[in-house]
């Protein structure tokens, strides 16, 4: 998905500056975005004093939107580079297309992963027959430098490998959790995982002490370490936990992301990450006189002009806890 936001902020991000070496329950409250004319989104990361959580840099969470008699997701032709995006859905379909010639309609519990690499386009639109209800959350990971520059690809991942405990299902989104690994493809230590918790249950999951972690709150009533989570707010819990408690109200859906905290810095506007304002500069000057991101072929619309860039970059501010 597209951020789609006109008044983009340059962010720097990454680096050790903002992770907290510890266990700490932070809750982030969203920013309210709206993606077109028929979708608002809920913004989670970049958050005011949380940029990134291990290689997770962006987070949106949307819906359940009821869209029977609209037209749901329109997210024109934009580009992408030094990112993968992650669509996941517990209600509804998108249609993907990118300038690969991949075209894939991603479905509840089903992996959509789009590693930008070097460059890449894509549209996100909710198909012309759709379901009535649209929610899910798209998010976006960092590559790291070495892998920045891959070979841009799409994966559409429709089986994925779960952990079980009574009360509680974890399906692995990316990276490994309780042993069971995800097909998707990483670039640094991660893990993604969906977790559906029964009313009344309550678990302990297995953490790496090593990771970063937060949990998105999907939807229905659970607590985190004690923490109420609503839905459509995260709650950050730092390092050096080797588990968590849960415990679900009610039926409940949860989005566990972690991973080692991410070492470089990194320069993020718009939808790209890069590692200066220059190289972002001439990212947006290719999506709109050049050929480089490609192009996607099927879409009914032409494709999303870039925001005016800042003129400089922002300096990073952070301290390690």
């Amino acid at each position: 998905m597209s951020n789609l936001d006109r008044q983009a902020a340059l962010s720097v991000c990454g680096g050790r500056g903002f992770v907290v070496a510890e266990p700490v329950r932070e809750l982030l409250s969203p920013r309210r975005v709206q993606l077109g004319e028929s979708t608002e989104v809920r913004r989670l990361l970049p958050n005011l004093g949380r940029r990134m959580v291990g290689a997770w840099a962006f987070v949106d969470h949307y819906g359940p939107d009821d869209i029977a008699d609209e037209p749901g997701m329109q997210v024109p032709p934009h580009p992408h580079m030094g990112l993968q995006t992650v669509s996941w859905l517990h209600e509804g379909e998108v249609l993907h297309r990118d300038s690969t010639g991949s075209l894939a309609t991603i479905r509840p519990k089903e992996l959509g992963l789009m590693t930008s690499g070097r460059a890449i386009s894509h549209s996100e639109e909710s198909p012309k027959q759709h379901a009535r209800f649209l929610h899910g959350a798209q998010l976006w990971v960092a590559l790291p430098d070495a892998h920045r520059t891959v070979e841009p690809h799409f994966q559409h991942h429709t089986a994925l490998p779960q952990v079980t405990a009574p009360g509680v299902t974890a399906t692995v989104v990316l990276g490994t959790l309780d042993g069971a690994t995800s097909p998707g493809a990483t670039y640094t230590p991660i893990v993604g995982a969906d977790l559906a918790l029964a009313g009344g249950a309550e678990a302990m999951l297995p953490l790496d002490p090593d990771f970063e972690y937060a949990v998105l709150a999907m939807s229905g009533e659970a607590h985190v370490d004690g923490v109420p989570v609503l839905p459509g707010s995260m709650l950050y819990l730092g390092c050096g936990r080797s588990e968590l408690p849960l415990r679900a109200e009610s039926d409940a859906g949860l989005m566990l992301l972690g991973g080692e905290p991410f070492e470089e810095e990194i320069v993020m506007w718009w939808n790209f990450i890069g590692r200066s304002h220059e190289e972002i500069e001439a990212a947006r000057t290719d999506w709109m006189e050049s050929s480089r991101f490609g192009e996607v072929h099927g879409y009914a619309g032409g494709r999303l002009p870039a925001p005016e860039l800042p003129p400089v970059a922002l300096k990073p501010r952070g301290r390690v806890r």
